[in-house]
């Protein structure tokens, strides 16, 4: 199934749920237009889906193999399209040397005199 196919489903699936219906018909007529889809969009269909009751809905209706067929290639152009967020903090300049930035200095002692004095 491919991702046309995927949001048509999650369209058909949705027809009692307006809020989902609406994003899966614009994620679907976009593909239909040959258009690029934004994640943002997809990632929306996914979690009105899932707060809505319809994905847990089609995980119930469907087989396991049929249900990962439907939402797979959505959830696969998410993970390609979305950027990668770092949860590491990032080097400002004035920071200091940015490879040795936040690490103590192994014979420093918090008053900041020498060892043994």
């Amino acid at each position: 199934m491919d991702l046309k196919d995927a949001t048509l489903m999650f369209l058909a699936e949705a027809a009692a749920y307006p809020s989902v219906a609406e994003i899966a018909q614009s994620a679907y007529d976009r593909l239909v237009e040959g258009e690029e889809i934004d994640y943002r969009i997809l990632s929306d269909l996914v979690g009105e889906a899932s707060g809505k009751g319809v994905l847990r809905a089609m995980r119930q209706k469907y087989s396991p193999v049929a249900y990962e067929a439907i939402i797979m290639p959505v959830l696969q152009e998410i993970g390609r399209r979305a950027p990668i967020r770092s949860s590491r903090p990032t080097w400002q300049p004035g920071d200091g040397d940015p490879l040795t930035a936040g690490i103590p200095h192994r014979y420093e002692e918090p008053s900041g005199g020498r060892p043994g004095t």
